[in-house]
């Protein structure tokens, strides 16, 4: 579209509207003495394997620049490095302890400012909110162009193909990161598909991750097989080409947020050890690991694990 003098002006007195209520012009960010760009890297490395150069990218940053807030996370305990399995020059870097407790605080700051904002719209307002910001984040950084893919959308309900479609995620994901074979990928199948038979069930539900019409991505919240009012959450799985743009988060917030509306006492989830990425951001929604033991069910010998997030108060 051909863009007016108004229309740009107006645009550009939004857009710094907003960024003086998130603090990008000094003061406190998010919460945190933290400048803006230390606070999107703790975020980035939240969602794992990422080196400094991987930051620098994602952030545009200088590799000085990254180096030098990357030093002064480390020393104030919030991040720490790992060289990698494949290559030892290579530097991984992951959140301490410390460090997943700031960013926990800060995904809880940034929720409820979120949350106060969208309480004083309609609900159709809402969702015109996000429907432009995502269209004006597309333009900006060109992914609104001709031929470029399209942004990924959250979509609730079952689609033709979904049941073969995550099964094939499973499948090849855990074919590779843990040996699982076609025992593994026919309990999935299985499973999945009597729970999309009980999506009927106000308590049941199921997300996808859509670039378009494919499906790039999934989460489910069974509600009524653990019994006791307790959620379960299954099939939660991003495709390899998707992976590290936040997919997982906006499904697994998808999924927590309708867990907080049905007011489940608490939410379930198994899985095994070494999967690092789904940890940290298990562990940013509030999930504890309360049990684990070693186990061959899947095939190779694995540390299986069970999650526990309890249901969360205001």
């Amino acid at each position: 579209m051909e863009a007016t003098t108004q229309l740009v002006e107006d645009i550009r007195d939004v857009s710094r509207a907003i960024v003086r209520q998130w603090g990008f012009m000094g003061g406190s960010f998010a919460g945190t003495e933290l400048s803006p760009s230390a606070v999107h890297a703790l975020i980035e490395i939240e969602r794992g394997d990422l080196t400094a150069r991987d930051l620098g990218t994602r952030l545009r940053l200088e590799k000085s620049s990254v180096s030098r807030m990357l030093r002064k996370l480390i020393d104030a305990g919030d991040i720490s490095e790992e060289a990698g399995e494949d290559d030892g020059r290579m530097k991984i870097l992951s959140l301490t302890p410390e460090g997943k407790r700031r960013v926990a605080a800060i995904h809880a700051f940034a929720d409820a400012q979120v949350i106060e904002a969208l309480g004083r719209l309609r609900p159709e307002q809402a969702r015109a909110v996000l429907e432009g910001l995502r269209l004006y984040a597309s333009a900006l950084t060109g992914e609104g162009a001709a031929g470029a893919p399209p942004a990924i959308a959250i979509a609730r309900g079952y689609r033709t193909g979904l049941v073969a479609r995550v099964t094939e995620m499973h499948a090849l994901y855990y074919s590779r990161e843990t040996g699982f074979g076609q025992h593994f990928e026919s309990v999935v199948a299985t499973g999945l598909a009597d729970l999309c038979n009980r999506l009927e069930n106000p308590r049941n539900a199921i997300w996808s991750a859509l670039r378009g019409e494919e499906v790039v991505g999934s989460i489910s919240i069974d509600g009524e097989d653990l019994g006791g009012d307790i959620a379960h959450l299954r099939y939660f799985i991003a495709a390899d080409d998707a992976r590290g743009a936040g997919v997982g988060r906006r499904l697994l917030c998808a999924a927590m947020t309708f867990v907080d509306e049905q007011d489940f006492a608490e939410t379930h989830l198994w899985t095994v050890s070494g999967l690092a990425a789904a940890r940290h951001l298990y562990e940013s929604f509030g999930f504890t690991c309360v049990e684990q033991w070693s186990g061959r069910q899947w095939g190779p010998e694995m540390t299986e694990q069970r999650f526990v997030r309890p249901r969360q108060h205001g």
